[in-house]
């Protein structure tokens, strides 16, 4: 009986190009004819002729064969493809301005960030990202032992956030938060996670990263959290309660931060809500950033020489906007949110659980930097260290982005391949 089974699932997997889908086909033919030959059975039929039957029942395997290879092909997203390719492209921009393109090590550094992060991108696409689905606590286990490397061994600072170098590998706490995006995704799909289990992973994690010293990693990690949250298994009353539980724990801590904080934060804060009165301190960043806007007008200042802080990674925008004009900014924001509006238009076209909760994750994460980017810029969220995805100079941005963008084009590639349960 096998073996008719297995000459059948064989010619029909003949047929069929890809080696990703043949596996899928011949797991989805062989849970069908498992049932189809269960109701043979139940019919009066021996096993033997049961098993004839519904190999009969299924038709041609020359036709399903060539069928199956037409609906189950591998896909590309080629629109989600052109938009990371015009996306590298115009992270070169911001450089020429500042005559950084001028500088071998500017050009040459960008140049392989940007190779890089094609070929994270593409090789994740051609990696089947159900193989994660089962390491969640590789995953969970790897960001941990990354964040407790960083807080116990760290040995420089860039930009006033503790890293640990090794030779010529920077680790920083960015690192980690791919690391649990993979994690909670695994967690999430399965039923298994208990709140208590929740709690006490959240905790330790998010800890880590207060500890690391990055609010603005903090802040991408526990609003990626909370999203993929509302997608996990829990009901909707646990959803609720865990929701606005977290609320007023935030709260809480922002009150006793508040009265706690050294003055020099407080005033960083009140620079943000009133730049005027504070102009010549804290505020003063949101207003040259604003100024720096207004005064671009619509077609930039080609021949400007002004000096811009931090012009090629967290205010890239600013530095775009002032020599380029409104007219490309807005251009930039079309392009960078067709990203957002992408990996929604896929979430839709999915069947699976897991791959929905990886693209909350991922839009999560992309939309998080890019609004509160261009946020701070124009003084409407205070100033961290947030990158403009592929925009901002640097190779930890550029190749946490390409795994966001790598993970959508994997999902989508294997839409087609969800197997019947």
């Amino acid at each position: 009986m096998k073996n008719k089974r297995s000459i059948f699932l064989n010619e029909v997997t003949t047929h069929i190009k890809s080696k990703e889908a043949r596996e899928y086909v011949s797991k989805e033919l062989d849970f069908h004819l498992t049932h189809g030959k269960k109701e043979w059975i139940e019919k009066g039929f021996d096993e033997s002729n049961a098993e004839e039957k519904a190999i009969e029942q299924m038709g041609s395997p020359i036709d399903l064969g060539r069928h199956f290879d037409k609906i189950h092909r591998p896909r590309v997203d080629w629109f989600s493809i052109i938009l990371l390719v015009a996306i590298l492209c115009l992270g070169f921009l911001p450089l020429l301005p500042l005559g950084y393109m001028d500088e071998t090590h500017f050009m040459t550094y960008k140049i392989i960030f940007t190779f890089l992060g094609s070929v994270i991108a593409i090789g994740l696409m051609l990696l089947d990202y159900k193989k994660f689905i089962n390491l969640g606590w590789f995953f969970y286990t790897l960001g941990i032992l990354l964040l407790l490397s960083i807080c116990v061994f760290s040995n420089t600072t860039i930009g006033g956030l503790p890293v640990l170098r090794v030779g010529p590998i920077t680790i920083e706490s960015l690192m980690a938060v791919p690391l649990f995006f993979f994690a909670w995704a695994s967690f999430f799909h399965s039923g298994k996670l208990k709140v208590w289990h929740f709690v006490l992973l959240f905790f330790i994690s998010t800890n880590l990263f207060f500890i690391a010293n990055s609010i603005a990693t903090t802040y991408i990690y526990v609003v990626m959290v909370i999203s993929m949250l509302g997608w996990s298994k829990f009901n909707r009353k646990t959803l609720f309660s865990i929701w606005g539980s977290m609320i007023s724990l935030f709260m809480i801590i922002g009150v006793l931060a508040w009265y706690y904080m050294p003055l020099y934060q407080k005033d960083r804060l009140l620079g943000f809500l009133n730049p005027e009165k504070y102009a010549t301190g804290a505020g003063y960043p949101y207003l040259y950033s604003k100024e720096f806007i207004y005064n671009a007008g619509w077609f930039g200042n080609s021949i400007g020489n002004e000096f811009i802080p931090q012009a090629h990674t967290n205010f890239v925008f600013v530095t775009f906007t002032y020599y380029y004009g409104w007219v490309f900014a807005m251009i930039l924001v079309v392009i960078l949110s067709l990203f957002v509006a992408r990996i929604i238009v896929v979430f839709h076209q999915i069947n699976d659980s897991y791959g929905k909760l990886l693209l909350v994750g991922a839009v999560t994460l992309y939309a998080v930097q890019l609004f509160s980017n261009i946020g701070m810029v124009i003084g409407i969220f205070p100033l961290t260290t947030m990158s403009l995805p592929f925009i901002s100079y640097g190779l930890m941005p550029t190749l946490f982005n390409a795994v966001l963008i790598g993970i959508v084009l994997s999902v989508y590639r294997r839409k087609n391949m969800v197997i019947s349960t």
